[in-house]
């Protein structure tokens, strides 16, 4: 059973959607809260044919477990939309959370270790000063990035592997999450993370997502083309799910 499956598996309670909104960058889902997912169309050369949501204008008419199955579909955009109602059904207790960002949770955690970011985050540059190595893998390397096809050479020598959510979308967290060492500490990131002790079980210590304070609010930004940086203290709430295998 693959990470998804298992979280889906726990979904009990099913709940009518309120909203659906797919702006440029970011989707959201509105049905028991609001939930997050980078939006994700891919390169032209890999779209499947059709259009890339086969039933727009139909989707507020569905429940969230049912638009949860989008994160099966062949259309990238489609999963977007699923992952994002995946997240609007989930919320852990407060208690299990630490707030707190990937970025200073990364720069405490890798002083003087070998860290390995797949996906390039804004914290990226702040970053590399603080730990002893730093390797940067990315589909559209920026320049001082590694193209994402090394990622079999360079995750097994990584002490911390930190991993994009959003290849929950493109398919490849399976593949990244086996080519890491047994030893390694490692973390999902991004605001498109279900928040789900289900990780654990995958080996995954740290768990950093987003809670959504101000829908309307962040429906709005999304709307308007807002990037997540430019959520920043607006209706947001970084947050981290720490494994008790860290804790000990």
């Amino acid at each position: 059973m693959d990470i998804l499956a298992a979280i889906l598996a726990d979904l009990q309670e099913d709940v009518p959607v309120q909203e659906v909104r797919i702006g440029p960058f970011w989707t959201a889902v509105i049905s028991k809260h609001c939930g997050l997912a980078s939006t994700t169309l891919g390169f032209t050369r890999d779209l499947p044919p059709g259009p890339p949501v086969k039933e727009p204008g139909t989707l507020k008419s569905k429940t969230a477990l049912e638009l949860c199955q989008y994160i099966y579909s062949e259309s990238l955009l489609e999963r977007s939309v699923g992952l994002a109602a995946l997240n609007s059904l989930l919320r852990p207790e407060t208690e299990q959370l630490v707030e707190v960002n990937a970025g200073e949770l990364l720069a405490r955690l890798g002083v003087g270790k070998k860290v390995c970011v797949v996906g390039h985050f804004p914290f990226i540059p702040s970053l590399r000063e603080q730990v002893g190595q730093l390797w940067v893998l990315e589909l559209n390397p920026r320049p001082g990035d590694l193209p994402a096809e090394e990622a079999a050479r360079i995750l097994p020598e990584a002490d911390i592997v930190a991993i994009t959510s959003t290849g929950l979308i493109n398919g490849t967290m399976g593949d990244l999450l086996k080519l890491r060492r047994e030893d390694a500490v490692t973390m999902v990131l991004g605001p498109s993370t279900p928040l789900s002790p289900r990780w654990f079980e995958f080996k995954v210590d740290l768990v950093s997502g987003t809670l959504v304070r101000d829908p309307d609010l962040v429906l709005r930004l999304i709307s308007e083309g807002a990037t997540f940086r430019q959520f920043r203290g607006r209706g947001i709430q970084t947050v981290t799910l720490v494994s008790p295998r860290l804790k000990s």
